[in-house]
């Protein structure tokens, strides 16, 4: 039986071991052990902001230790991963392409009317599957177009909206990352095993997705409030509390309560708190830890923006912050740049939540971390700007 309540701190502990961020692998990781960790988050969102790691390579990072970023593009191009909408843009896993399937066949995430758009240019259409089908797989810089239309989507060319119409409706899907751009190639090269079948009965149905995808996000988070649910995989809120409570009467998940916090709540049945986390890290603002800003609150106490889209006078913590991660507690923030010419990891600005002590056993968990990430991004040199409180940055550095 599952309990009929559990505190704020256990959930926390749930949900950072669900998450693999509890501790670092006592081993230096492997290349599977990359598939693991995205298997078991369900999505790596994908996010081309390079102020250091970019996001993906970032999150793995946060979990695993050092690793060789090639790895996580090896993984993409050899089909153990492929990329589609999910969460937002996402490296997923092969495995789950039936569930996406049905997304591209219904229509679902068909933001931007990407079917008319297709109707609407059939000869750009014709000159982009064309030239894919004789020449292979091919990037949207492999078209020349010197005439951008004023507007439309992203005032991209007709050439890469093309190529981005038909990749959402499942037509073309993306073969590798070439310099991180996307190279696109036939959904029949890449996965010439796959049929849909007659009537597409290898294509699971509407419901039966939401259902797989609801179980995934509960399974994602170890313990969710039903509310948290629907934005792991952008689900719609509709229906989410009905099919919560069918999976729960099937057994698939243990019904709950989390103290403090209104509504019901959900436990995956192997989910389990970590008995003591004793992992210090920096997370990605696109983390799946970090998604759900409501959630954040609820369980770390933790106020969090990302204030790279915020104009440069009102930041209060700076471009592209991150979390500081503690043994399972959200104790600061801070804003890094990794400046590749000078072989120089700069912390512009570090701050530690209200009330959070610089003890000495944080001070070296986080100096160990920083020292690791700089290394890991081959920036030997370590530079802290500003800290608060400001004899921070000096315990750091010593």
């Amino acid at each position: 039986m599952s309990p009929r309540s559990i505190s704020i701190s256990t959930a926390r502990n749930i949900l950072i071991a669900a998450q693999g961020l509890s501790r670092l692998p006592e081993k230096l990781a492997e290349k599977k052990d990359v598939l693991t960790a995205i298997r078991r988050m369900g999505v790596l969102q994908i996010d081309t902001i390079h102020v250091i790691a970019r996001s993906p390579y970032l999150v793995l990072w946060s979990r695993l230790g050092d690793y060789p970023p090639a790895w996580l593009d090896e993984l993409l191009a050899e089909g153990s991963l492929f990329e589609y909408w999910s969460h937002a843009a996402c490296f997923l896993p092969i495995e789950d392409y039936p569930l996406y399937r049905r997304s591209m066949l219904d229509g679902a995430r068909n933001w931007g009317g990407a079917a008319q758009w297709i109707d609407e240019h059939p000869e750009v259409v014709a000159q982009v599957m064309g030239r894919i089908q004789a020449e292979g797989a091919l990037r949207s810089a492999d078209f020349a177009n010197d005439h951008k239309p004023a507007g439309g989507w992203w005032n991209w060319k007709d050439e890469k909206t093309a190529l981005e119409c038909l990749f959402i409706l499942g037509e073309l899907m993306i073969a590798r990352r070439q310099s991180f751009q996307r190279v696109y190639d036939l959904r029949q090269r890449l996965l010439p095993d796959w049929d849909d079948g007659p009537e597409l009965v290898n294509v699971p149905s509407q419901e039966e997705v939401l259902r797989a995808f609801t179980l995934q996000a509960v399974r994602a988070l170890g313990v969710a409030l039903a509310s948290w649910v629907p934005d792991y995989f952008r689900l719609p809120k509709t229906g989410n509390l009905q099919r919560l409570e069918a999976l729960a009467d099937e057994g698939q998940l243990r019904r709950t309560e989390i103290e403090g916090l209104p509504g019901p709540a959900y436990l995956y049945p192997s989910a389990e708190p970590v008995k003591r986390s004793n992992l210090t890290t920096l997370l990605s603002p696109f983390d799946p830890l970090v998604w759900d800003r409501q959630r954040l609150k609820d369980l770390f106490n933790f106020d969090y923006t990302i204030e790279c889209y915020t104009p440069a006078p009102k930041r209060r913590f700076g471009y592209f912050t991150l979390p500081i991660l503690h043994r399972g507690e959200l104790v600061g923030r801070l804003d890094p740049k990794a400046h590749r010419s000078l072989g120089q990891f700069e912390v512009k600005s570090l701050a530690l939540e209200p009330g959070v002590e610089p003890t000495d056993d944080l001070v070296e968990g986080l100096a160990s971390t920083l020292r690791r990430l700089a290394a890991w991004h081959g920036k030997p040199e370590l530079v802290i700007r500003r800290s608060e409180p400001a004899c921070l940055a000096e315990w750091l550095l010593a």
